[in-house]
């Protein structure tokens, strides 16, 4: 079995041959790597970054088929969506769950538009139809007094009633790493991070037999010898058709995201929530963070022409939001009453003909395109996470066409690691069902170290339910490299309250730092890099960084 250790796979990196290496350790390209090696290719995965460090990790962490998409006649694409939504509820049911939204209908005394009503029930009962059923539970109407018991703040001077219906959540970020694990522990693949490639080698026939690469941690630069290459690092995929085509492309379309969270009280849901934004064709989600106390709101959808490594939420981009929510409800929250921030970029497909993009990047489809060189570079590009394993089997399909193996894709129904597999697993207790929503079977190995040492049971960070022990797990097990990677990545900390997480970030690297090999050197170079994404991050955005002393 492959150790999951960054260590040990840059060796195999250096001194192994491979029959792909995949670039882009997202979704899409771990999903791409558990599929290869699961139909008996070599492969090694790499990343510039960390597992999902790009949009993987900030993406509005909803498992769905996409209402609007109806809008848009998008039917096949709803379809194929709510079937990998199935998918991935049975294959990681410790990290995607069945999450009900309202859409709240408002009126004006006590009666809403016919017209609206109906577009409504009519889009979800296609919805059903269309695969939505496969959750076993189909849209209703709801009362007004019913959608106030979700969400106690919406304006009741104009709410009528509602409808109720069902998706999916996930921890986008944990999906991803489990992928990788996956594909690590079950499948032998060699997956290493912050390794960056930088040009590819062509035997006589042009075909690619090696990719050059720098490790981002050392600068050490060296080749993976390999007969393939996938090509899926999302919205960065120009930057390697241009390695592989030997000239500038444009096939990728960024459009940003983005998403702020709040705390709970200030805007309590049960369930999450579809809100129209005044004077906009657009809405926005309200989604309960699972246990934190924290309530987030987005998503924006704006084109973008930024630097692709760290898009970046903007004023304008939270008074969007906010007018969202305070149209809605009675909230009334401000800048005030933002604790965390989150931009990123969906990789879209730029138009056929080149032309620049003149209509909404809401509008632009959602669907993904493999591209195959005869170089031996397949590349995949568009999509949205959903769907991944449906992107990773049709890029796998292409690439064993080119390489001459016959293979049949078999991840329809493949267990992800650390999903059970003899039915759900009891969780006793609250610090018991926190662990297995995040690691799963892997929950016993984390109790254990508490038995251990039962001051590792405690969070860590003020107000959230992060305990010590599985800031050291993920230390031992799961690839961390930063400080960075632990607290927004392996945990979601840093999307739900930056200014505690920046507050506990040296007691968080003091934790982990004889795992890390850390001196108290690093430790507070670490903590000083991490303070610095967050001092970024808020000011671009026109928050406050600290908080306002008592």
């Amino acid at each position: 079995m492959q150790t999951f250790n960054r260590a040990d796979a840059i060796n195999r990196l250096r001194s192994e041959q491979f029959d792909v290496v995949v670039i882009g350790a997202g979704m899409t390209g771990a999903g791409v790597a558990v599929d290869a090696a699961q139909r008996g290719l070599k492969v090694a995965l790499i990343d510039a970054g960390d597992v999902a460090v790009g949009t993987s990790s900030k993406s509005s962490k909803m498992v769905h088929g996409g209402l609007r998409y109806l809008q848009q006649k998008e039917f096949r694409l709803v379809y194929e969506n709510l079937r990998e939504r199935q998918r991935l509820l049975e294959n990681a049911p410790h990290l995607v769950r069945v999450l009900p939204f309202l859409i709240p209908l408002f009126g004006k005394d006590g009666v809403v538009s016919k017209t609206v009503a109906r577009s409504y029930s009519t889009a979800l009962r296609i919805y059903d139809v269309t695969g939505g059923w496969r959750i076993g539970k189909r849209y209703q109407k709801v009362t007004r007094q019913q959608a106030l018991e979700h969400l106690p703040t919406l304006k009741v001077d104009r709410l009528v009633a509602g409808f109720l219906y069902f998706d999916a959540r996930g921890d986008d970020a944990r999906v991803a790493l489990t992928l990788a694990q996956t594909a690590a522990h079950n499948f032998d693949t060699t997956v290493a991070t912050y390794i960056r490639a930088t040009d590819f080698a062509h035997d006589t026939d042009g075909r690619v037999t090696a990719v050059s690469v720098r490790d981002e941690r050392t600068g050490e630069v060296f080749t993976i010898a390999t007969a393939s290459v996938v090509n899926a690092t999302g919205v960065w995929a120009d930057a390697i058709f241009s390695m592989a085509e030997q000239h500038a492309s444009h096939r990728i379309t960024p459009a940003k995201g983005i998403h702020i969270s709040v705390p709970h009280n200030r805007l309590p849901a049960d369930v999450a929530a579809v809100f129209a934004v005044p004077g906009d064709r657009r809405s926005i989600f309200v989604v309960p963070f699972e246990e934190a106390g924290f309530t987030y709101l987005g998503t924006t959808d704006t084109a973008y022409d930024g630097p692709l490594d760290e898009p970046l939420c903007t004023p304008e981009d939270i008074a969007y939001i906010l007018k969202a929510a305070n149209g809605s409800t009675t909230s009334q929250l401000t800048e005030d009453d933002v604790t965390g921030v989150w931009a990123g970029l969906r990789p879209l497909l730029a138009p056929e003909d080149g032309e620049k993009v003149k209509e909404r990047t809401a509008d632009l489809s959602r669907r993904h395109k493999v591209i195959v060189n005869a170089d031996g570079v397949v590349h995949i590009t568009g999509g949205k996470w959903t769907t991944y394993r449906q992107m990773a089997e049709d890029t796998v399909d292409a690439l064993c066409q080119q390489l001459g193996r016959r293979t049949k894709c078999k991840t329809a129904h493949l267990k992800l690691f650390g999903a059970p597999t003899n039915g759900p697993v009891a969780t006793p207790d609250e610090i018991s069902l926190h662990l297995y929503r995040r690691f799963g079977t892997r929950t016993a190995e984390i109790l254990d170290l508490i038995a251990e040492k039962p001051a590792w049971a405690a969070p860590v960070i003020e107000g959230l339910p992060y305990c010590g022990a599985e800031f050291v797990y993920s230390a031992r097990h799961e690839m961390v490299t930063t400080l960075e990677d632990l607290l927004t990545r392996r945990t979601r900390a840093h999307l739900q309250d930056a200014r505690a997480t920046w507050a506990a970030a040296p007691d968080v690297a003091s934790l982990v730092a004889a795992d890390m090999g850390w001196s108290v050197e690093q430790q507070e170079i670490e903590v000083s890099h991490y303070r610095s994404l967050v001092a970024r991050e808020f000011e671009a955005a026109g928050l406050r960084v600290e908080r306002e002393s008592s």
